[in-house]
């Protein structure tokens, strides 16, 4: 099954989510009023190309004739949700929410680079990197108490579909369990986007939606899966609306959103989250 990884690719896995981590988590510190969300995206892209790997969304496109995405980070302020680009305009003040989605593939393939891997991994065979996805929604200064309750549900979701990435149980089971924490708390769960596999693309299946799917019963988790989950939640509606950019996603009612991520692999021991910020490690 092309899904599920080796032992020698989530070594590699591993290693690169730890760097992801890392990275998003010193990007978001320069999440503060004035910060172009461009200056934050040129510094994610030096921190990558830094630790031997490769931006995974520039350049990035969907479908054959999509325009490339331009940006290092997806990069979204307030009522956008995700796929918000990181320009000069893109100026944040006090009061905002920023969602900072980023996306690595690691290691880039130099000579040199390939010669360290052989080293330490004898029958290492593959021509190219492996991919992590972690995301982050994060305050801008001070807001109202319900923008920060925003938050802390998008983020105890997060945390609740990761607890259910048990050997045996299926990605159904991770829906499930975030709809039944987040919906009777009167929040809306985004359906036209969800969480996916990841590893050896950006995007690979298992679809992993944030609410229950019957589809999602026939993929049982096992050892060696790894996956993205993603909450996307909003204060209000569901529905959303793409800009005239082609990639801007935002909420169709205007309603604040977050969007927190975490790569996970699933073991024989429970779920290795492997994407961790070293704030998120104790």
């Amino acid at each position: 099954m092309s899904y599920i990884k080796t032992s020698e690719e989530i070594k590699l896995l591993i290693e690169g989510g730890k760097i992801l981590g890392e990275i998003l988590e010193e990007i978001s510190h320069m999440a503060v009023p004035g910060a172009t969300a461009f200056d934050i995206d040129a510094r994610a892209e030096k921190l990558i190309k830094k630790a031997g790997g490769r931006p995974a969304f520039k350049g990035y496109r969907g479908r054959k004739y999509d325009p490339p995405f331009p940006s290092t980070i997806c990069a979204s302020l307030n009522e956008e949700l995700v796929h918000g680009i990181a320009t000069k305009e893109k100026i944040l003040k006090d009061g905002d929410i920023f969602s900072i989605d980023i996306g690595m593939e690691y290691p880039v393939r130099s000579s040199k680079i390939q010669e360290t891997i052989s080293k330490k991994i004898s029958n290492y065979k593959s021509s190219r990197g492996y991919f992590t996805d972690t995301a982050i929604t994060v305050i801008v200064g001070e807001v109202p108490e319900k923008t920060k309750q925003l938050l802390n549900v998008t983020k105890k979701a997060l945390e609740i579909g990761i607890k259910q990435c048990t050997v045996g149980n299926t990605v159904a089971d991770i829906g499930r369990a975030i709809q039944d924490y987040v919906e009777p708390q009167g929040y809306g769960i985004v359906r036209d986007l969800v969480g996916h596999g990841v590893g050896h693309a950006v995007h690979e299946d298992p679809r992993v939606p944030n609410f229950y799917e019957k589809d999602g019963e026939q993929w049982e988790l096992r050892p060696g899966v790894v996956i993205a989950i993603e909450p996307m939640i909003s204060i209000g509606d569901y529905m959303v609306e793409t800009a005239d950019d082609g990639w801007s996603i935002s909420m169709k009612d205007k309603s604040l959103c977050a969007h927190f991520e975490h790569t996970i692999v699933i073991t024989e021991d429970g779920p290795l989250v492997i994407t961790r910020r070293p704030c998120e490690i104790f």
